[in-house]
Order: structure tokens, then sequence, then C-alpha cells
């Protein structure tokens, strides 16, 4: 089955921040090839969307309905509502995710 992958906006935010901390701090071009790297990674959900699994963190509280994949060091957390995929968030795997989702609720 063939999905149609959505990003919501607050994971176009985290991409967003994640390009412009790596053209700050590096170039423009690694800014550029990483975008590249995770809106690829992030397409290819259309395909094998189920390949992902739960992050261990939602798991150990009971909830079952998210799945990520990583490209290093982001993990990218996704939820499958046939016949879609919405990418939820892009988070730095090198910080703890309980925390990084406790700011985002309190947004």
């Amino acid at each position: 089955m063939k999905y149609h992958v959505c990003i919501i906006a607050d994971a176009e935010d985290d991409i967003f921040g994640i390009c412009k901390y790596a053209a700050n701090n590096d170039s423009f071009q690694k800014a550029d090839s990483l975008l590249q790297n995770i809106e690829e990674k992030i397409y290819g959900l259309s395909e094998l969307a189920n390949r992902g699994h739960t992050p261990p963190e939602l798991e150990r509280i009971g909830i079952y309905e998210y799945r990520e994949i990583h490209f290093k060091p982001y993990r990218i957390i996704y939820q499958i509502i046939e016949p879609n995929v919405y990418v939820h968030c892009v988070l730095d795997g090198r910080r703890d995710l309980e925390d990084l989702l406790q700011e985002r609720l309190l947004r």
C-alpha cells in the first residue's frame, strides 16, 4: 500500500531549526544536504510506513500508536492513519525524548 506523507507544522519547525543550526554552525551546503536526507527518509515512509518501531519512551507509558525511524542522530516520530502517514516531529536523538515532548506540550 502506498501512503500519503503529511508533515505537520511542528515537524516542519523541527526541520527548519535543524537546518538553521547546521547552516549557522557548519555550512549552507551541510544544511542543504541534511534537509535532502531528512526529506528522503520521511518521504520513504510512503512505501514502507510500517518499518519503524514504537519509541521505547512512549511504549513504557502504554502509547503504541506512534512509530519512529532514524536518520542519525535524528528521530522521526510519525503516526499511521491510513491512507496517510503524519510526521509529528523530527528530534535530536542525543536529547531526552521525554524532556523534548514535555517542552512541546508546554508551548
